[in-house]
């Protein structure tokens, strides 16, 4: 079984992500911090993780260079999803180690074939 690691501070994202999630049949692990994230993604092994950016504590960007930096990394792709839609803000979500990058509110329609690509 697949295993995704949501790292969402927002209850309300992480259920929708979670119930899309596990109505694919993905087994899924929730950090709401992005210690917490570090710690599971080091812990669990996951398959993907989906990482918010804007989190409590240390920011989504330096979440995923310590998952990036840590010795359990295994090249897991990590998909930022943000609100940050600026410009620049794709760019820095790829230079802090993110593989892909999708943008906040996500489509429930949609967002399971961008999920796929990267599990590939």
């Amino acid at each position: 079984m697949t295993t995704v690691l949501v790292v969402e501070d927002n209850e309300k994202n992480m259920y929708l992500i979670s119930f899309i999630l596990k109505g694919e049949g993905f087994n899924v692990i929730g950090a709401i911090t992005g210690e917490e994230g570090v710690e599971k993604a080091v812990k669990e092994h996951p398959d993907l993780i989906l990482m918010d950016i804007q989190l409590p504590g240390i920011d989504g960007y330096e979440t995923t260079r310590r998952i990036r930096a840590s010795s359990s990394d295994g090249k897991v792709p990590i998909i930022a999803l943000t609100s940050y839609a600026m410009t620049g803000d794709r760019e820095r979500a790829l230079a802090a180690g993110c593989t892909g990058y999708v943008e906040k509110p996500i489509n429930p329609d949609t967002i399971m074939d961008e999920i796929r690509k990267y599990l590939r």
